[in-house]
């Protein structure tokens, strides 16, 4: 295939479910539609944040916890990426941290061979309360340090992706400090009462501000824990239109992203070039 930005283009989707506290299950869900999505032609996916386990407690995901490259969790992902020869994002998993009593909450990235080539360990934690919701990652969830960036070679092309999750999508300083990529991808959790207000205008924001795609794969739905979450994955162009987007239940979108696009609207409105600061 030609390395022509003419013909740059890398097909995607984002899977979106409900999540219960039963890891098999979850596992056997994700890849199900995994395999739905690469038979329709998808080159790389992306799972939401706590795919695998929405306890029924927070401290659930500290027994969950896997050591880096070791684990069922990990071992079935790549058997997944394997079996369906696509790029896979696996949403978030619970590696060991520095602290017993908590775990890291990352972002892992497999090739078609099953190889681990990539990982983010999440930076903001959500801590959030109101009279009737109560949430505080930070009570079993170690903070990350490093920015993820992920370079990947597709038919020739490379493809620049910046790794994100949930919260840190209130953070712009964080998407400025991964610099230009062509996609930004965001697993998420979002809850209901944020998600509504907030979840498609901050999406909206981040791919205009750096004029570049943007794809979140979330939660949608109420859990068995009783909480609600969002919903609504999408997939956002350059220049901020809505592409695809599910509202609620599980299921998954699809589209493309085009170097075309990118070109076009970075060199309509050049304004990444016209930065100060």
């Amino acid at each position: 295939m030609s390395t022509d930005n003419h013909l740059a283009t890398l097909n995607i989707a984002a899977i979106q479910m409900v999540s219960t506290p039963d890891i098999q299950f979850n596992l056997e869900t994700a890849s199900g539609f995994i395999s739905q999505a690469a038979k329709g032609g998808a080159q790389l996916a992306v799972l939401p944040e706590y795919f695998c386990l929405m306890g029924l407690k927070d401290t659930d995901k500290v027994r969950a916890r896997e050591r880096y490259r070791h684990g069922p969790i990990q071992e079935r992902l790549c058997a997944i990426a394997k079996e369906n020869n696509i790029y896979l994002i696996a949403g978030t998993i619970p590696l060991e941290a520095s602290d017993p009593q908590k775990v890291l909450n990352t972002t892992l990235v497999f090739d078609p061979q099953g190889q681990n080539i990539g990982r983010y360990d999440k930076i903001h934690l959500f801590d959030f309360q109101t009279e009737n919701e109560r949430y505080q990652e930070s009570e079993t969830i170690e903070a990350g340090n490093v920015p993820g960036l992920l370079n990947i070679n597709i038919d020739g092309q490379e493809w620049v992706l910046g790794l994100s999750i949930c919260y840190d999508l209130r953070f712009p300083e964080l998407y400025r400090a991964l610099g230009q990529v062509d996609c930004h991808v965001i697993p998420a959790a979002f809850t209901y009462t944020t998600g509504k207000d907030h979840w498609e205008i901050l999406l909206r924001a981040r791919a205009i501000e750096n004029q570049c795609y943007v794809l979140a794969s979330a939660q949608g739905g109420t859990h068995l824990n009783q909480r609600r979450t969002w919903g609504h994955s999408m997939l956002i162009d350059p220049w901020g239109e809505v592409l695809a987007d599910l509202p609620e239940g599980e299921g998954f979108i699809s589209g493309v992203l085009c170097k075309d696009k990118l070109n076009d609207v970075r060199s309509t409105l050049p304004a990444l070039a016209h930065r100060k600061l």
